[in-house]
């Protein structure tokens, strides 16, 4: 760990009413008996009017549309190579193999939330740390991960100014059948939930060693030309945390530095970037950076949930981030199925064992 950077149900039920008025019959030749030799008063009206409800047939014949149903897991901060990384992967392959049903598979996908190799990343495309950090500790595992870069995966041990260090990341799509990380940011559709990998660790040198303009650019298009009907962002860096490294705008909990690039340690810009172009623009932000996992209570407009435990934990914070759970004991990700217009997360740790479920509904 670096000391200077580093989804109660709330368901609304949208329907369009209809309303079956059916139809009425009126039968005038039995309404009124005109033969003046007849006093019967008979008023039977049995006839005069039928109500029957089934004089329109409102049944289509067709059966009603299957669900829109997808499924992945999320984790942080596995570089290591270690036995807890192994631990993790293993939780993960038995939690996806038990979740898996006739409909569909237990999990589609991870999303990898950087940090993928400590401590100060990979030096090209056939350094051995694929080998011994990802392809090894994930060798049982058959669906794709979607990965983004962390603050160590740019070296400088944890400062992650070396930002040319990330484009052996990028390549290494090529040579891998589960990694995927087709630029530094991207997005992705997957079912009816368009996703959005930023690489929060450029944005933390913005503007002294990178230019954050082309995110910023693309990110608003991207959004705004999604087609998923809900909207899923992950990165490195989180928003709001209750770990060590804490929010973004004072990560530390460093309130001042008196150097020229002050804001690079406190992630100012990462700030910044969350408010103008995140915030109630997409429903969930992923992140990882603080090693423990935790499901924030919704921030201006956008769910936070912190998966930083794939090979190690660290503590958390007094830092006063209201929570639905945290936990800084045992290393685990998280499982979430989004079905429809509801998405539901489930915290795991490394032996496999449910510690929180929550699921949140539009």
């Amino acid at each position: 760990m670096t000391p200077i950077l580093f989804l109660i149900f709330a368901c609304n039920d949208s329907k369009t009413s209809s309303i079956d008025t059916g139809s009425v019959v009126s039968d005038a030749s039995d309404t009124e008996d005109t033969d003046v030799t007849d006093t019967d008063t008979d008023t039977d009206e049995t006839d005069t009017e039928d109500t029957d409800s089934d004089t329109e047939d409102t049944d289509t014949g067709e059966d009603p549309a299957p669900s829109q149903k997808i499924r992945f897991v999320a984790l942080g901060d596995g570089g290591e190579g270690n036995e807890t990384q192994y631990a993790v992967a293993d939780a993960m392959l038995q939690v996806c193999t038990a979740k898996t049903d006739l409909e569909l598979t237990g999990c589609e996908f991870a999303l990898y939330l950087g940090d993928n190799f400590y401590d100060v990343g990979v030096d090209s495309v056939t350094d051995p740390q694929f080998q011994e950090k990802f392809e090894l500790p994930y060798q049982n595992i058959d669906f794709p991960f979607y990965v983004t870069l962390g603050n160590h995966d740019a070296g400088g041990w944890g400062s992650g100014f070396e930002l040319y260090k990330t484009e052996h990341q990028v390549d290494y799509t090529n040579y891998s059948d589960k990694w995927t990380m087709p630029n530094e940011f991207y997005s992705f559709e997957a079912g009816h939930v368009s996703f959005f990998a930023l690489d929060t660790n450029s944005l933390m040198w913005d503007p002294w060693f990178s230019s954050g303009d082309d995110q910023k650019d693309w990110i608003d298009g991207a959004i705004g030309s999604a087609l998923g009907d809900w909207k899923i962002g992950f990165g490195h860096h989180p928003y709001i945390s209750n770990g060590q490294h804490g929010n973004a705008g004072a990560y530390e909990g460093i309130d001042f530095v008196d150097w020229a690039i002050a804001d690079v340690p406190l992630g100012i810009a990462v700030e910044e970037f969350m408010n103008d172009h995140i915030c109630g623009q997409v429903d969930v932000y992923i992140s990882g950076h603080d090693h423990n996992r935790q499901w924030l209570e919704p921030s201006c407009g956008t769910e936070f949930i912190v998966s930083g435990a794939a090979a190690k934990t660290t503590e958390l914070m007094a830092r006063g981030n209201p929570t639905l759970f945290e936990d800084a004991d045992d290393a685990g990700f998280l499982w979430v199925e989004i079905e429809d217009n509801c998405f539901t997360g489930e915290f795991y740790d490394q032996n496999a064992t449910l510690q929180f479920t929550h699921q949140l509904c539009k």
